[in-house]
C-alpha cells in the first residue's frame, strides 16, 4: 500500500482530498504514489541557478510515469560567498537544516518518495541525512558542475579569485590582474567546478547509487543535465514500484565504495565530515579509521584541481564516475554486489564500461600509474588529536614538517597575520575555536589557505584547525581537529612557539610539549563563553556532536 494513502484513501479522508483537488489533483490521481520534489533552486549562488528548470523536467517526467509530483522548496547558502565572514558559520549548519525540511515535508504529507535537486556543498549530505531517515524511495539529482573561466588560455575555478588575493599581497600580480581573475573565475551556473566539495560528493552519491551513472560530473548548463533529471524521475518511479529504498542501498559496502572513489578521485575532506554523518544516521558502523584503512589501499588516479590540472567537466569527457569505478572494480578496490537506485548491482551498471580509460586523455590514469600510490586524505592522531584529523596531503613534496606552532583564536586574525607577510617557512599555523561547537558551525578556511599558496608558501608552510576546510583547500592542511579547542581538546592548550610535528606518512600530530606541561595548561583553562546563545547557531552549538562522528545533531 502507498503511504499516500494515509491522507487520500477513503470518504473519511474527503477534506484531506478536498485541499489535494485545489492543487491539481483529480479523482483518478489519488490513486497515484505522492512524490516530493525538494527543489534547492535559489538566486543566492550560481550553484544551484539552474536548479528550478531541472525540478519542471522531473515534475512532469513524473507525470508522465504516472506519479503526482508535489513540490516544495529547500534552502541553502553559499559557502563561496560566505566564505572568510561571519556568515561562514551557518554552512555546516545548513546541512541540518535541509536535512531537517525535506524529511519535515515528505513525513508530513506522508509522500511515498522523495527526488531531492540540489548544487551548493550542503544540498547534497543534507538529502542525504533526509533520506536515510526516512527511508522511503528516494533520487538524488546533482544540479552539475560549472563551466571553467578562461583568462590568458588558463582555466580558472573560483579558488583562482582566493589565491590570487595572496597573489596580489605578495606584489605578484597587479589590481587589474586580481580583478581580472575575479571577473573571469564563475562564468555562469553550476558548482564550483574542480574536484572540490559539491563535486566530490555528487561523486559519492553515484558511486553509492542514489543518483544515476554519469550524472555527477554533468555541466550544469548542458542538455543532457535536463534529460537526466528526466531520467532520474522515471528511475524513481520504478523504484517506489520495486519497493527499493534508501537503507537497501547504503550498506557498509556502499560507503567503503564511496570512500574508494573519493580517494581515487582526490575529493574533499569535507567527504569524511559527510560521509560519516550519512553512516551514522543511516545506522551503518563506519568510522574515522576505516578512511584510513582504504587510504592505504586505493592511490590517487584523477589529475583534478585544486592541486591538480583539469576540472570536472574534463573528467565527464573522459569517462566520468563509472570509468573511475570501472578501474577500481577491476582493481579489486570496489564491491560489485552493492545495489543502486535501478535494481542493478554495481557490476551490472558497469558492464559496459571499458576497462582502459581513453588513450586521448590525461585526466584518469591507470591504477599502474597514479598520481599518488596511496589515497590523499589521511587521518592523522596523536596527543593534538586523540580522536582524529584530516590531512590533505595532494600536491604536498614532503608530508611532514616540525615546527614553530603560530596560534590564532579566529580565521579572520590569521589571514591578517598571512597577508602582512608575518608567516615564514616552516610554521605550524593553529587556529582554533573554530570547531563545531567552538565556531559554532565549523568554518572551512580557504581565505588563509589560498593566501598561503598564493604566497609560495603552500609547501613551506603547514596550517592545522578545529575548522574545516574548503574542497578547494591544498597544501599541508589539517582540519577536523577533535576533541575541538571548545570542549578542552588539546589544541586549546597550544601556546605560540610550541613545536608540533605533522607526518602523514606515521598518521601523526603531535604536540611536543612534556605531559606534565599539558596537565598543568589544561588544569588552568577556562572554556571561553559562546557568542551565540539563541537562534540556530545557539541551538547547533547545544547539540552538536564531535566531527569526528560527522558533526550531526540527531545522534549524539
Amino acid at each position: 500500500m502507498l503511504r499516500s494513502s494515509a491522507i487520500t484513501g477513503g470518504i473519511q479522508r474527503s477534506p484531506n482530498r478536498a485541499m489535494l483537488r485545489a492543487v491539481g489533483f483529480n479523482d483518478d490521481d489519488f490513486n497515484k504514489p505522492i512524490i516530493g520534489i525538494a527543489n534547492g533552486y535559489s538566486t543566492i549562488t550560481p550553484c544551484n541557478l539552474g536548479l528550478n528548470d531541472l525540478a519542471k523536467a522531473s515534475e512532469e517526467a513524473l507525470r508522465n510515469k504516472g506519479a503526482m509530483p508535489q513540490m516544495f522548496g529547500t534552502i541553502t547558502v553559499s559557502d563561496g560567498i560566505s566564505m572568510g565572514t561571519e556568515g561562514m558559520k551557518y554552512s555546516l549548519v545548513s546541512r541540518e537544516v535541509i536535512a531537517d525540511a525535506i524529511e519535515t515535508a515528505c513525513n508530513a504529507q506522508s509522500m511515498d518518495g522523495v527526488l531531492a535537486i540540489g548544487g551548493c556543498d550542503k544540498n547534497m549530505p543534507g538529502a542525504m541525512l533526509a533520506m536515510a531517515r526516512m527511508n522511503i524511495p528516494a533520487i538524488f539529482v546533482y544540479g552539475g558542475t560549472i563551466k571553467p573561466g578562461r583568462l590568458n588560455n588558463s582555466d580558472l575555478t573560483v579558488v583562482s579569485a582566493f589565491e590570487a588575493v595572496g597573489q596580489f599581497a605578495n606584489g605578484k600580480i597587479d589590481k587589474e590582474q586580481l580583478l581580472a581573475i575575479e571577473k573571469h573565475a564563475c562564468p555562469g551556473a553550476g558548482s564550483c567546478g574542480g574536484m572540490f566539495t559539491a563535486n566530490t560528493m555528487s561523486a559519492a552519491i553515484e558511486t553509492m547509487g542514489l543518483s544515476l551513472p554519469f550524472s555527477s560530473t554533468m555541466a550544469a548548463e548542458d542538455e543532457e543535465k535536463t534529460e537526466n533529471a528526466k531520467q532520474s524521475a522515471h528511475a524513481l518511479v520504478k523504484a517506489i514500484q520495486a519497493n527499493i529504498r534508501p537503507l537497501d542501498i547504503l550498506s557498509k559496502k556502499a560507503f567503503e565504495n564511496a570512500i574508494s572513489v573519493v580517494m581515487a578521485i582526490g575529493g574533499s575532506t569535507n567527504a569524511v565530515l559527510h560521509l560519516l554523518a550519512i553512516a551514522k544516521t543511516a545506522g551503518i558502523d563506519l568510522c574515522i579509521d576505516d578512511f584510513e584503512r582504504i587510504r592505504q589501499k586505493v592511490p590517487v588516479i584523477c589529475d583534478l584541481k585544486p592541486s591538480g590540472r583539469f576540472v570536472t567537466v574534463d573528467l565527464h569527457k573522459a569517462g566520468g564516475i563509472p570509468q573511475v569505478m570501472k578501474l577500481l572494480l577491476d582493481g579489486g578496490l570496489l564491491h560489485g554486489e552493492c545495489i543502486t537506485i535501478e535494481g542493478k548491482t554495481i557490476t551490472e551498471s558497469l558492464q559496459n564500461i571499458p576497462s582502459t580509460p581513453p588513450n586521448s586523455q590525461e585526466i584518469i590514469r591507470p591504477l599502474s600509474k597514479p598520481l599518488y600510490k596511496k589515497g590523499h586524505l589521511a587521518i592523522l592522531k596523536g596527543n593534538l588529536a586523540s580522536e582524529g584529523s584530516v590531512a590533505k596531503i595532494s600536491g604536498v613534496k614532503t608530508p611532514e614538517i616540525t615546527g614553530p606552532a603560530r596560534v590564532f583564536e579566529s580565521e579572520e586574525s590569521c589571514l591578517e597575520a598571512i597577508l602582512n607577510n608575518q608567516i615564514k617557512a616552516g610554521d605550524v599555523i593553529v587556529i582554533r575555536y573554530e570547531g563545531p561547537v567552538g565556531g559554532p558551525g565549523m568554518r572551512e578556511m580557504l581565505a588563509p589557505t589560498s593566501a598561503i599558496v598564493g604566497q609560495g608558501l603552500g609547501d613551506k608552510v603547514a596550517l592545522i584547525t578545529d575548522g574545516r576546510f574548503s574542497g578547494g583547500t591544498y597544501g599541508m592542511v589539517v582540519g577536523h581537529v577533535a576533541p575541538e579547542a571548545a570542549v578542552g581538546g588539546t589544541i586549546a592548550l597550544v601556546q605560540e612557539g610550541d613545536s608540533i610535528t605533522i607526518n602523514a606518512e606515521r598518521s601523526l600530530i603531535q604536540l611536543n610539549v612534556d605531559d606534565n606541561e599539558l596537565e598543568l595548561r589544561r588544569s588552568i583553562w577556562i572554556a571561553p563563553k559562546s557568542r551565540y546563545t539563541k537562534g540556530v547557531l545557539g541551538k547547533y552549538g547545544r547539540l552538536v556532536s564531535s566531527s569526528s562522528k560527522g558533526a550531526i545533531t540527531d545522534q549524539i
